[in-house]
């Protein structure tokens, strides 16, 4: 039995090494893409004989410098965890869904027109009827990706950024046409929501509740996908969907289920956006929160714990455009353009997974 216990030394050891990669990797390798992708727009910024030194000191002034800067990225990371849990949930299945922005378009556009069907109602019951709106047609339409993607066989990429756009139009047909408050002159929206279902603000820190909703659904979500059969099940189905078949799992209403739930999630988002921004569904819904939302889930490795802090981060970026734009003359696009640098550089750093053992001193020999 000892030399048995032996033997199997080796195997314990290396398979000890591979989990401290593994985890290494979850952590290092985003964060040097992260800094990666900032050291190249870095450089464009002195090509172009401006201040690296100063950009990166405004973007912590207007994101995280002072109080007003806090509520302002606070405000932006909000939409930004639902929008990333819409790219991280269907990730688990092997699912690349970026249409994230359609289904806060579509989630805001359904909220803003319940909520003329529900004005004169109490708070209560108004609030969760234009929330449940706003859910329910995020879920349509990215849950109808994942039908295509499992019986047509439609590529769930394109369908879902093809159907981002058709929201977008929808949108603008809806609000500038039969939904339009004759009163909107030079900004097309719907009628103002009603008073008693607007969504307040919490005491601490000064910010609508949809960021207290983002926070509990990045949570959920993690609990879902990591400690329910559900998620094991769908981690199964993403690993081999093929094999998942054969061990008789439900992969179809697996695919319909988990998309459905990501786009609810950000039809959530859209709501909030209306009920808690705006006022009405109006073209500020397509703000490009569903972009930067794909940024998130990939800087967060579909993590959903993961997602709150990268979401801030990003939140803080888009916060300080407009002073960046005030005090260095650069275009309010700048930050697309900083958040393209980074997601270049996480696409790239895919190729070092599984390569961290390399790295690791072998002491006991090769396994």
């Amino acid at each position: 039995m000892a030399q048995a216990q032996l033997m199997d030394l080796p195997a314990a050891r290396s398979d000890w090494r591979a989990r401290i990669a593994s985890n290494a990797e979850g952590v290092l390798i985003p964060i040097s893409a992260l800094l990666l992708g900032l050291g190249a727009f870095a450089l464009l910024l002195f090509l172009q004989g401006k201040s690296p030194v100063q950009f990166f000191q405004l973007v912590w002034l207007g994101g995280f410098g002072t109080s007003f800067s806090w509520q302002n990225t606070l405000s932006r990371a909000a939409p930004l965890l639902m929008a990333g849990l819409c790219v991280a949930i269907p990730a688990r299945l092997g699912l690349i869904v970026i249409g994230g922005e359609g289904a806060i378009v579509i989630g805001g556009v359904a909220a803003g027109a319940s909520a003329i069907v529900l004005t004169g109602t109490s708070m209560p019951i108004g609030i969760i009827a234009m929330a449940s709106a706003g859910a329910l047609a995020g879920a349509i339409w990215i849950g109808a990706i994942g039908a295509l993607r499992h019986w047509r066989g439609v590529n769930e990429t394109i369908a879902s950024l093809l159907l981002a756009y058709i929201a977008i139009a929808l949108m603008n047909h809806l609000v500038e046409g039969p939904l339009r408050d004759p009163g909107s002159l030079n900004k097309p929206s719907t009628p103002p929501i009603d008073a008693a279902l607007a969504v307040g603000k919490m005491p601490w820190p000064n910010v609508h509740w949809g960021l207290l909703v983002g926070i509990l659904a990045c949570v959920l979500t993690w609990v879902l996908l990591e400690r329910t059969t559900w998620g094991f099940s769908a981690r199964i189905a993403g690993s081999n969907m093929r094999a998942a078949q054969v061990q008789g799992l439900p992969v179809g209403w697996l695919i319909i289920g988990f998309t459905a739930l990501a786009g609810s999630l950000a039809g959530l988002a859209g709501y909030f956006e209306v009920a808690a921004v705006h006022g009405s569904a109006n073209a500020s819904l397509a703000s490009g929160y569903g972009y930067s939302g794909i940024l998130v889930a990939f800087l967060a490795r579909h993590n959903p714990l993961a997602i709150i802090p990268v979401a801030l981060l990003l939140a803080g970026f888009e916060a300080s455009s407009g002073l960046l734009q005030r005090r260095m003359g650069l275009p309010d696009a700048s930050v697309l353009v900083l958040q393209g640098f980074v997601f270049v550089a996480i696409l790239t750093s895919e190729a070092v997974y599984g390569r961290f053992h390399l790295f690791l001193p072998n002491r006991w020999g090769k396994s």
